[in-house]
């Protein structure tokens, strides 16, 4: 089975309840959002826990990283990127800006 986003944007579970800013707690799906559209791009979002096919397409996403702590994983381009380390060494390394670029995502 394979998943991949239409142009380009990530895979998130939502496990908590109301405002992560109120309680204090920021997951990584919420850090990879925030960094994106602090970068002008608007992610396009697929909330697992809210997909009937959600656990599926999990299972299937950690197959293709090879972990068990699989999302949020990120699409560029319809491209698999990987999880929230791949995102942060990509940023820090330059190579996230061109390729969000590339995808069309960002217009700098």
């Amino acid at each position: 089975m394979h998943y991949q986003a239409d142009s380009w944007g990530y895979y998130v579970p939502v496990r908590s309840i109301g405002d992560p800013l109120e309680s204090g707690e920021i997951g990584l799906g919420e850090c990879v959002k925030r960094l994106f559209c602090g970068m002008g791009v608007n992610p396009t979002v697929y909330e697992l826990d809210q997909d009937p096919t959600g656990k599926e397409i999990e299972r299937a996403l950690s197959r293709l990283l090879g972990s068990s702590t699989s999302v949020p994983v990120v699409f560029i381009g319809g491209k698999l990127i990987g999880a929230m380390d791949r995102v942060m060494a990509f940023h820090i390394n330059g190579t996230l800006v061109p390729l969000l670029k590339e995808a069309g995502a960002l217009w700098l």
